[in-house]
């Protein structure tokens, strides 16, 4: 992502309450402006604006608004000026009043600015209202809303707002600004759980939580998802990893002057006396050209000494003594690939954290690199749960067919994920305790089923008593609310989708992207984004996920009516889309493409 500088605004005193020094109230065993410090730690350069402290850390810039106490409008503007020189592209704006915020919350302000290229991208509290004091902005817009006003004394955030922004909805942005407010996160923070809580006590009891909405969730498994070891392989044996490194060209690209047309490489001006010798890409190299000389060449082969150019064939015409001549009127081009024109050695090719593609391996080989550091691909696991289902053998009394174990390889595969086994398991008391106690071998677990809280739904209590890290606890969907995802001891990842067909199927792709950028570092997904027409017979209370097409005129149509017992409502459609509570026509949507 960009490089971005931070400005967090502690200044004043908080009339509300009493005139205290708002930053410094510890919630949560450390002040406010210590939680805002944290949540901006990956910013280039951070300056509070505010009275001066002591007891920051000197990296920290620290300047006063003039007059002090003019509100934040003349902060900010003081904030920016103490950031020359060489001030970063965009700017973290932060008021220092939002104990449980975090830098999850922070890295995703700055990725929807990556990808819109907003403006300005403001938080956005539980009723959707924007939050002005918790944003990432360009600095160059924020320089010229500034450079607007006549005053910056006790002006209104309002005033700087751009006409391009975008809205992102957080945890975590909730800020104190009275007693009761203070009073209520201070309570909440000594009841709340350490940051790497297991699933449950010895006691075994099942893991709970509150159920998680997907971009949180999501955004959780790529912070909180352990890395897998870095390794040095063969590049064309990893496809679904992420580079670990970056990679540099070990060589020139063209290695040297070749043909970028078929025609004629000359020397001098014409015409020419062509020779009787052709030079063909990976043949021999033609010996080198005199002034006024000719041969035929080929596109990409090496082009001979005191080569001026290379005519096109179609530009040329050659006389009966074997004279080459430019036909009238033809442009006069060069047509030369020069050595090290597309890369030289050293250009960088891919950038750490780029995941392992086909394109990526051709690039690289092309630049005489093979080998490359990387994480990954994820090797998985797949358990299907369920004394009712079975794979192969005809069906017993009470059974019912496996229709999504067999294609789960191939939906993993989508996601660069690699199918190491897949085992049923019998609904048993121990079942899940084993198989968790043997999850070392593999980087996720895939289980589908048992994920409720049914008299055979044991999977949750397995997890509590393996004191695995509970990231997950649910998530806010429909279907696929009683998800939950989890790391082991061994760092194994455990994904357990609902056994319903669809819900599982659905989840798996919401999720599977996050868990491969968790694990291997990889930048995040770029979701498609696009308009939903009918969301007017599909939208409720809660999110939901529903198979789709894409509409003819752009944007989407989500199916109204489907069964989520089995995936007979993908057939015939290009894949789902994820719709927030609420939604009206035209509201955007994240689309989840089908692959095949």
């Amino acid at each position: 992502m960009t490089a971005a500088d931070a400005i967090v605004l502690a200044g004043g005193r908080a009339s509300r309450m009493g005139g205290v020094d708002k930053p410094a109230i510890v919630i949560g065993g450390r002040s406010m402006l210590d939680a805002a410090l944290a949540a901006v730690g990956g910013c280039a350069r951070t300056v509070v604006v505010g009275p001066y402290r002591a007891e920051l850390d000197p990296a920290v810039l620290q300047v006063r608004e003039v007059p002090p106490g003019s509100g934040p409008v003349a902060a900010i503007e003081a904030g920016l000026h103490a950031l020359h020189p060489e001030p970063a592209p965009l700017v973290v704006v932060l008021a220092a009043d939002m104990p449980f915020l975090t830098d999850t919350a922070i890295s995703e302000l700055l990725r929807q600015e990556s990808e819109t290229g907003a403006d300005a991208v403001f938080a956005a509290d539980k009723s959707g209202r924007p939050q002005y004091l918790i944003g990432v902005w360009r600095r160059s817009a924020l320089v010229s809303a500034l450079a607007q006003l006549d005053s910056l004394v006790n002006q209104p955030m309002k005033a700087l707002v751009p006409d391009e922004t975008v809205t992102v909805h957080l945890s975590g942005v909730a800020d104190c600004d009275t007693v009761e407010e203070v009073r209520r996160a201070q309570a909440a923070a000594e009841g709340a759980a350490p940051r790497r809580e297991v699933a449950a006590e010895s006691t075994g009891e099942a893991p709970s939580g509150r159920p998680l909405p997907l971009d949180e969730a999501r955004n959780l498994l790529r912070a909180r998802l352990s890395k897998l070891t870095a390794y040095e392989t063969e590049l064309r044996a990893v496809r679904g990893a992420a580079l670990a490194a970056p990679i540099l060209a070990a060589g020139a690209l063209p290695r040297f002057d070749v043909s970028a047309m078929d025609g004629y490489a000359v020397a001098g001006d014409g015409p020419w006396q062509l020779r009787r010798d052709i030079g063909f890409a990976g043949g021999q190299r033609p010996v080198g050209l005199l002034s006024g000389e000719a041969v035929r060449i080929a596109t990409g082969a090496h082009v001979p000494d005191g080569t001026t150019a290379v005519l096109r064939d179609e530009f040329t015409s050659v006389t009966a003594d074997n004279v080459l001549e430019r036909l009238p009127d033809s442009p006069v081009r060069d047509d030369i690939r020069r050595r090290g024109d597309d890369r030289g050695p050293g250009d960088l090719i891919a950038a750490e954290a780029t995941l392992v593609t086909s394109g990526l391996i051709s690039a690289a080989a092309s630049v005489e690199v093979t080998e490359a550091l990387v994480r990954g691909p994820v090797r998985a696991r797949i358990i299907m749960t369920g004394d009712e289902i079975r794979s192969d053998g005809p069906l017993q009394t009470g059974q019912t067919r496996d229709s999504i174990g067999p294609i789960l390889p191939d939906m993993l595969s989508w996601y660069g994920i690699r199918t190491v086994d897949r085992v049923h398991l019998r609904d048993t008391p121990s079942g899940f305790d084993d198989v968790l106690s043997t999850a070392g071998e593999f980087d996720l677990l895939v289980i589908v089923g048992a994920t409720g809280g049914g008299a055979a739904d044991q999977l949750r209590g397995a997890i509590a008593r393996a004191a695995a890290e509970l990231l997950v606890p649910r998530l806010e969907l429909r279907p696929g609310g009683s998800t939950v995802v989890a790391e082991l001891s061994s760092r194994t990842t455990l994904l357990g989708l609902p056994g319903n067909p669809f819900a599982a199927v659905a989840t798996l792709m919401a999720l599977a992207p996050a868990i491969v950028e968790g694990r291997t570092g990889a930048h995040a997904n770029r979701p498609h984004i696009g308009p939903l027409h009918n969301a007017y017979s599909v939208a409720g209370p809660i999110p939901r996920v529903i198979p789709a097409r894409r509409a003819p005129f752009g944007g989407f149509l989500a199916e109204p009516q489907h069964s989520t017992a089995h995936l007979g409502g993908l057939i015939d459609r290009d894949g789902l889309v994820i719709v927030p509570a609420h939604a009206t026509d035209g509201t955007p949507v994240e689309f989840l493409p089908l692959h095949s």
